[in-house]
């Protein structure tokens, strides 16, 4: 049976917000800090309003709303699932839902099945240029080994001294037509959309800017999105340059979609953008957790 969210009492305090961060990743999925260390973080930058997103994945969640309302921390839950669309890996982020329902849940465990088997054929595709052992020095990086992914290759070839960042593993070998790169057939996007609805929750597009689809694909993106239901495309993101962030607020006018933000942090020393230093989102968009008030898990002392 699924477990109803509890409706809090001061949603309405949800309009003042500035400072939401929606995106980030931690160690049950491919980050370095715990859902713990994560509710700190944000709130020692400021952050008013922070979900943890890990990838396919929603284990985390009441580590991570427990940690955040001991600590005075709004919270929304969340969850970042990967999607096959157009010959592409696009990531759906999923805000507001419950996170005991039974349908999402089994949903994102057949969505991870197979990561295993990709991971082994990534090793094996290394190993024909000579480098060994990865899979099992991946796995050392592996907080959840359900969700074993290129980033923790990429972490293991650093620490192995193959290369000097992750950012350069992923050029000379695990991108599309690099010697580790196996592709993975992913949930589909209506899939993904309908688990987050059913669940309660609402689904946005993640850092559309990198996915270099071409205007007609994206075009075909948004609308499909928007016809399972999707709701929101992030805007403000730690991928976005400050010219493509103006772009996706144009394009979340153009189509009438609420905007995120989220920096999507993994790592004090990997990612651009730490948690909750973002630039705000333009005062002419909707954001996101307007629709999603009734949603917030608010601490006691709200």
């Amino acid at each position: 049976m699924n477990t109803p969210l509890p409706i809090p009492s001061r949603a309405h305090t949800v309009s003042v917000v500035s400072n939401a961060d929606l995106h980030c990743h931690s160690t049950l999925s491919d980050g370095t800090l715990t859902p713990e260390a994560l509710a700190q973080r944000a709130v020692a930058n400021g952050v008013a309003l922070w979900a943890l997103t890990d990838h396919d994945e929603v284990g985390g969640q009441q580590r991570a709303l427990d940690a955040a309302l001991a600590l005075g921390l709004p919270y929304l839950t969340g969850v970042e699932i990967s999607v096959s669309f157009a010959g592409r890996v696009v990531h759906i982020v999923g805000l507001g839902f419950d996170h005991h329902n039974t349908a999402l849940i089994e949903g994102l465990h057949a969505t991870r099945g197979g990561r295993e088997q990709r991971a082994r054929d990534m090793a094996a595709g290394l190993a024909q240029v000579g480098i060994h052992g990865t899979f099992e020095g991946a796995l050392t990086f592996v907080g959840n080994p359900e969700l074993i992914s290129r980033t923790h290759f990429a972490r293991f070839l650093v620490e192995a001294g193959h290369c000097h960042d992750v950012n350069e593993v992923f050029r000379r070998y695990l991108t599309e037509g690099k010697p580790g790169y196996v592709e993975h057939r992913w949930a589909r996007l209506g899939d993904a959309v309908r688990w987050i609805r059913e669940a309660g929750g609402a689904a946005v597009i993640a850092h559309p800017a990198r996915y270099a689809f071409t205007p007609t694909e994206e075009y075909a993106l948004i609308t499909e999105f928007m016809a399972h239901g999707g709701q929101g495309i992030e805007v403000v993101t730690g991928s976005h340059s400050a010219a493509e962030a103006v772009k996706y607020a144009q394009t979340a006018l153009e189509f009438d979609l609420f905007a995120s933000r989220g920096s999507d942090f993994h790592s004090p020393e990997e990612s651009r953008v730490d948690l909750g230093r973002l630039d705000g989102l333009s005062g002419r968009l909707k954001p996101i957790w307007q629709v999603l008030e009734h949603r917030v898990h608010w601490p006691a002392c709200v």
